[in-house]
């Protein structure tokens, strides 16, 4: 299966983007006046297209199976964790049961869930690598209604070195996962900020990749080398494994640069870019250091109408 390569600039194109941000007055004026205006701007869509209608989705009957998908890209610190969190606790706001799979040894999904990873006597490492060990032992209840979490901590880093010696080490995560997939609606793995072992097992049991964008330049070019690696998982562990569609994040309005970048990724991917865009906003660390998703702690603010806006996408894909 082909995915399409990103359009990068020239060395030229980059000069001229940095030399045309737009003034603070000017992106006040874009923003619609004050400064909460300007720290959260509402009803971004990508550039070049107009916001297509999603229905609100209706409840459900029942749940299961789950609907796999792997939060990815091997760049850190462009909102995998937060839209696993926040995108968890949309679909969970719409009816669906939802478990949450922190697949990082940083812990930061546990930690952004207010747990913490250091006090924890099981976690996923113990899950994927002691038999004596059941899921059961390990899911975690969260503040949210319908969403659970299977946490980790730094233990988690020795596993992908002990899994290289392993029959079938890239099906370890999807064999642990399945026994749950009929209790759940979806589950979000939330992968490492690398293209390893883990991030492979996260591919190789996954429907779908959902792959978080920050708005900027070097964000852009590193997604190349993530669809080569989704084509090689797609070619050779999982056939089924689709892009379900890329999410720019970290977007600012007010800047030149942030605004071309974003016209790049659409042009470069089209429908797989969803209508959801997710600005840069204060809200977002605060909810870091509360242990809440955004729907909880600002429900009413524009990051939470945002990722409510990203679960309808997602349930309608």
């Amino acid at each position: 299966m082909s995915n399409p390569q990103p359009v990068l600039w020239s060395s030229d194109e980059q000069a001229d983007g940095r030399a045309s941000e737009e003034s603070p007055e000017q992106g006040r004026r874009r923003s619609g006046g004050g400064s909460d205006a300007a720290t959260e701007p509402s009803g971004e869509v990508p550039p070049g297209r107009p916001r297509r209608h999603v229905p609100v989705p209706g409840p459900l009957d029942g749940h299961g199976p789950a609907t796999v998908l792997a939060m990815c890209n091997q760049k850190g610190g462009v909102g995998k964790t937060t839209s696993t969190i926040n995108l968890g606790a949309a679909l969970a706001e719409y009816g669906r049961r939802v478990l949450l799979v922190d697949f990082d040894p940083q812990g930061a999904l546990s930690v952004g869930l207010g747990v913490q990873p250091h006090q924890l006597e099981t976690t996923i490492y113990n899950l994927i690598m002691e038999r004596n060990t059941t899921i059961d032992d390990v899911i975690r209840p969260t503040s949210v209604e319908g969403m659970d979490l299977l946490p980790s901590n730094i233990d988690l880093s020795a596993a992908e070195v002990q899994l290289v010696t392993e029959v079938g080490r890239e099906q370890t995560l999807g064999r642990t996962i399945a026994p749950v997939l009929d209790r759940y609606d979806y589950v979000l793995v939330d992968c490492q900020p690398s293209l390893g072992l883990l991030t492979v097992n996260a591919l190789a049991c996954a429907d779908g990749v959902l792959i978080p964008l920050e708005c900027e330049f070097f964000s852009l070019r590193g997604v190349a080398l993530l669809m080569d690696t989704i084509e090689k998982v797609q070619d050779r562990l999982n056939p089924k494994l689709e892009i379900t569609g890329i999410l720019a994040t970290m977007y600012d309005p007010r800047t030149l640069h942030t605004r071309e970048v974003m016209t790049r990724v659409v042009e470069a991917f089209g429908e797989l870019v969803f209508d959801a865009v997710i600005n840069r906003t204060v809200r977002f660390p605060e909810t870091t250091v509360a242990g809440e998703p955004i729907t909880r702690w600002a429900s009413r603010s524009t990051g939470a109408e945002a990722y409510r806006a990203l679960a309808r996408e997602v349930i309608a894909r």
